[in-house]
């Protein structure tokens, strides 16, 4: 995918957890059970960024910023970010150096709403993403949207009532004056006829 030149933020969480993890001997999925939780190898910030259509999960030291481990993400759910099948804390994410060398690793939070806002800052993300495909695709073929047609058929035809609430007396204000045909103009719903629309242009 194309990369935008600006950066944003989309979340930052103060602390993160790394694990080695084992390889995954099948596919029943990853178990944090089987990290040693009590021993993980790193402890650092997690922040998760976006250039375009791609997001960033780095994880960096809380005191100088620097960067330990950075997972770009190109789709999710996928590969690249993989949540475990025991637990809603711990997810696995591929890092890369950005020299071709990929390996994975297992993240925790302490706390589960940490893990709940990585998540949803993610799907957020390619939700966002998704929109904009679709915007390109409609602007791209503008004709291929459903049109509206307003036009009449072939002997179509429309009915229209106009309501008369009163009929304004010209003159002075105030000067009530009543005439034979003006009770009738009272009606809640009327048709004008051809002689009334000659008094009307009196």
């Amino acid at each position: 995918m194309e990369e935008g030149g600006y950066e944003s933020v989309l979340c930052v969480k103060p602390e993160v957890h790394v694990y080695r993890i084992p390889p995954r001997a099948t596919n029943r999925g990853y178990r944090a059970s089987e990290w040693q939780l009590d021993q993980p190898s790193w402890s650092g910030r997690l922040r998760i960024t976006a250039k375009g259509q791609v997001a960033y999960i780095k994880l960096e030291d809380r005191t100088s910023g620097e960067l330990f481990a950075q997972a770009p993400v190109d789709q999710f759910p996928g590969t690249a970010v993989e949540s475990v099948t025991d637990s809603s804390r711990y997810f696995v994410i591929r890092i890369e150096d950005g020299n071709g060398r990929r390996a994975f690793i297992g993240i925790g939070f302490g706390d589960r709403g940490d893990a709940f806002d990585f998540n949803v800052a993610l799907q957020d993300h390619f939700k966002w993403v998704k929109q904009q495909c679709e915007f390109a695709k409609q602007a791209q073929n503008p004709d291929q949207g459903p049109k509206l047609d307003l036009s009449f058929k072939e002997g179509q035809t429309i009915k229209l009532n106009i309501a008369w609430a009163s009929w304004p007396l010209r003159g002075n204000p105030g000067h009530s004056r009543r005439t034979g045909w003006d009770e009738h103009l009272g009606l809640a719903r009327r048709k004008l006829t051809f002689n009334e629309q000659q008094l009307c242009a009196r």
